[in-house]
């Protein structure tokens, strides 16, 4: 059973722009916070970016200022908008929703190549 359905796979040149959403039923979105994660080649997946219910982020330091997250509690989606996008964002992002159960979506590749 698919709990969280992500879009936005794309491929971007450095200095681009990508939006990435996750949906989510209303059970499971009203009781998470709700992040990103990705994995690159080769390397540990890594926290990107989380929400939490009352809307208050976080980002980790290699995305902050360039990175933004944000939810809309209407559509039970949550975003991640992407700029200045370099080389090595290049990864599969992971949608996540924290709450008494742990989900994790199936990924998406963002690849930033010219």
């Amino acid at each position: 059973q698919v709990h969280l359905v992500e879009s936005g796979v794309g491929l971007v040149q450095p200095g681009g722009s990508l939006r990435l959403s996750c949906a989510a039923s209303y059970s499971i979105f009203s009781g998470s916070t709700m992040g990103w994660s990705r994995q690159a080649p080769g390397k540990q997946r890594e926290l990107v970016a989380y929400i939490t219910r009352s809307e208050v982020p976080y980002y980790s330091p290699s995305v902050k200022g360039r990175f933004t997250i944000s939810r809309d509690n209407a559509k039970n989606t949550v975003y991640l908008q992407m700029n200045s996008l370099k080389p090595e964002d290049t990864a599969v992002y992971y949608c996540t929703a924290d709450g008494p159960v742990h989900y994790w979506g199936q990924g998406t590749q963002v690849t930033v190549s010219s």
